[in-house]
């Protein structure tokens, strides 16, 4: 079992305040993330096991989902949107600057396990574009300098 038994009371208490059991997937897979880090088939199979649903309906939910990943990510998952909104106003060269800063390629992660870089579609943030989503955290109408001091934050919590 890769759930703690703290994960799946939390996960119970949160489904039951729901008048379907199934609108407690995204918050059960929100407190899985937390504890592990990232999701896989075998805890989509104690969520599902934890709140009564099919397993199927916690899988898809977890799969459409940027904000969960699959694979092991460094601390800070950075994900760059680059839908039409965040191209236009610059995601392609706010990624290439965060490369260029982390010394690391999209879909890596750095040496210090400290940041994993992604590009993902549409974060629905477009009017505050461009922007990307650290963890849980949106950061909006971004700048190199709003950047430089976003990964400075970061580098001091670690």
């Amino acid at each position: 079992m890769i759930l703690n038994k703290e994960s799946v009371a939390l996960m119970q208490k949160k489904a039951s305040q729901y008048p379907r059991r199934k609108s407690g997937i995204l918050p059960a897979l929100t407190i899985a993330y937390r504890q592990v880090g990232h999701l896989n088939d075998q805890i989509y199979r104690e969520i599902a096991k934890a709140i009564n649903v099919p397993y199927v309906e916690v899988a898809e939910a977890a799969t459409f989902y940027t904000m969960f990943p699959k694979q092991p990510t460094g601390k800070y998952l950075i994900q760059v949107c680059h839908n039409i909104s965040c191209a236009l106003l610059g995601a392609d060269s706010l990624v290439e600057y965060l490369e260029q800063k982390l010394g690391i390629k999209k879909g890596e992660t750095t040496k210090d396990n400290l940041f994993t870089l992604i590009s993902v579609e549409c974060l629905g943030s477009c009017a505050t574009a461009p922007m990307m989503q650290i963890n849980m955290d949106y950061y909006e109408n971004l700048t190199r300098a709003k950047v430089d001091k976003i990964l400075e934050e970061l580098r001091a919590k670690a």
